[in-house]
């Protein structure tokens, strides 16, 4: 297939925040009173809304989390990444060969848009894209692992999902992308390549240099 529309996840595709953002979620958890290593929030979390994750947790802790949790997570992690946050190797060369070939493209994030912008803005990417191709998991009523996010990523762009390519580092987001009917590539970043494939990727690859040399085979 020639891909008409290409849909990149943000966190741990464009941004490298994913190792940043557990390790300061895994934390707070811990803080709370659930116990949980940076390996345990890679996968139960990792590519999920907070708020969509906020209730797996409860119902482990057994009791609510506080009020201010997800607003202190944001902060906090906020405050990591404007400090630490580069973008994925590779990444800015494939949207300028992407925007020189007139494909388009655009960001299907499980992030809120705020936390889109600040990642975008950080790493420099935020010249890459317009704001209607920014779409955040508070535009849609289910967040990943559910196809809607991608669904409506397609229908804004005025794309059949079949022709759509997905680039996930998530369990929830490749589920998602193959549940909306789209042809996935695994960014296996911190997950094993096994694990993305198992999830219904179509192909898995380690580093986002070698999405550059796909392109003409997708």
């Amino acid at each position: 297939m020639t891909p008409k529309l290409i849909i990149f996840d943000n966190d741990g595709v464009l941004v490298d925040s994913e190792r940043l953002s557990n390790v300061v979620f895994a934390a707070m958890l811990t803080e709370a009173g659930l116990p949980t290593t940076f390996e345990q929030s890679v996968d139960l979390y990792m590519g999920k809304r907070t708020t969509d994750c906020v209730a797996l947790i409860e119902s482990n802790l057994g009791s609510a989390l506080p009020a201010a949790f997800i607003a202190d997570y944001e902060q906090r992690c906020g405050d990591v990444l404007r400090r630490e946050l580069v973008a994925v190797e590779g990444v800015a060369e494939l949207l300028e060969t992407l925007q020189r070939d007139g494909t388009a493209y655009c960001i299907a994030s499980s992030g809120t848009p705020a936390e889109i912008d600040l990642r975008l803005t950080v790493t420099g990417l935020a010249e890459h894209f317009e704001t209607d191709w920014i779409h955040s998991g508070v535009m849609v009523a289910h967040g990943k692992p559910a196809p809607d996010l991608f669904l409506y990523a397609a229908e804004r762009h005025g794309v059949a999902p079949s022709d759509c390519v997905v680039i996930e580092d998530s369990i929830a987001g490749v589920t998602g992308a193959k549940a909306a009917g789209m042809f996935v590539v695994g960014h296996a970043a911190l997950l094993p390549p096994e694990r993305l494939a198992e999830a219904g990727a179509d192909i898995v690859v380690g580093s986002m240099r070698e999405v550059k040399g796909l392109l003409p085979e997708l």
